[in-house]
């Protein structure tokens, strides 16, 4: 692997904020009622904190979760050069979130960003492997690529998951840049069900503007096969679920913050799942869920 290039940011640690009551609950530990402390104005220490890779082995420790995630738990077949690391071409030039459990210092989530002048040195995206992106052009100098989200089993909870997005927000900020997409990869492990029902409902109210349309190389469709929860209808035609409530937390997340999908998922058979293109402009986004997130990764 090459020598990771210099971030473009300041990577201190980002905490989340005391401030925030209702994500500091989640955060915080909180003791039963019997051993409840006497009361303090000093907050109580947070269970997790988010930074970005500062060194080889902060990379390393990421490529050792995404292993454990995708391989070890998902079965995905990955070709890094070394056992028991998921690494490719793109890491050296990308910045890596890292979510740190703060007792034990172990990365417990992670999510990979290739900001615009490094992809032109790298010369490619990631989701060029997947998709066209040709339509894509005239915004890509202001596009930050995000991918190989995953967080440790132990550790799926509200908590992690807002740092994550407080980490990208933060980032989106300090770069100044205005676009985030990527992959957002939806499991075939029940036959495609989920990301059946997943499409149904993104394609009928989150589709993106024609301008933004993406074209996969490898289409993946749905069948008849895939659609067992569906309701059957009047007609006897089966209608598949819809609603925020039936996609994936990570997708759900990308809309409610007001993401487009580009077009049809395209079928990535080394990770068994079917992928759709998200696209996120800051402009679009609630401002409010902007300071919400931003005030969870103060500066440093």
């Amino acid at each position: 692997m090459n020598a990771l290039p210099t971030p473009p940011l300041v990577a201190g640690p980002l905490t989340s904020a005391p401030s925030v009551p209702q994500q500091s609950a989640a955060v915080q530990a909180t003791p039963a009622l019997s051993e409840a402390p006497a009361p303090s104005d000093r907050p109580a220490a947070p269970l997790y904190r988010v930074s970005l890779a500062v060194s080889q082995e902060d990379v390393r420790a990421a490529q050792r979760l995404r292993h454990q995630v995708f391989a070890g738990e998902l079965g995905a077949r990955l070709d890094g050069p070394e056992p028991g690391l998921d690494s490719d071409a793109f890491d050296s030039y990308c910045d890596h979130l890292l979510v740190r459990e703060v007792a034990s210092g172990d990365v417990i989530a992670t999510y990979r960003l290739l900001p615009p002048e490094r992809a032109r040195i790298a010369s490619r995206l990631y989701a060029e492997s997947e998709f066209d992106l040709g339509r894509l052009g005239p915004i890509r100098d202001d596009l930050i690529e995000v991918g190989r989200s995953c967080v440790h089993p132990a550790h799926r909870d509200g908590a992690v998951i807002a740092l994550i997005w407080a980490g990208l927000a933060r980032y989106m900020e300090r770069s100044g840049h205005n676009w985030l997409a990527g992959c957002c990869s939806i499991s075939l492990a029940d036959g495609g069900v989920l990301a059946a029902d997943s499409w149904d409902t993104v394609r009928t109210k989150y589709l993106a503007p024609e301008e933004y349309w993406v074209t996969p190389h490898r289409l993946w469709q749905p069948t008849a096969a895939t659609r067992p929860t569906g309701a059957v209808g009047a007609a006897g035609r089966t209608t598949a679920r819809t609603g925020l409530a039936v996609l994936p937390p990570l997708l759900r997340g990308y809309l409610r913050l007001g993401a487009w999908v580009c077009g049809a998922p395209a079928h990535d058979p080394d990770f068994n799942v079917a992928d759709l293109y998200v696209l996120l402009s800051l402009r679009r986004t609630d401002p409010r869920y902007l300071r919400h997130f931003l005030s969870l990764a103060p500066l440093t």
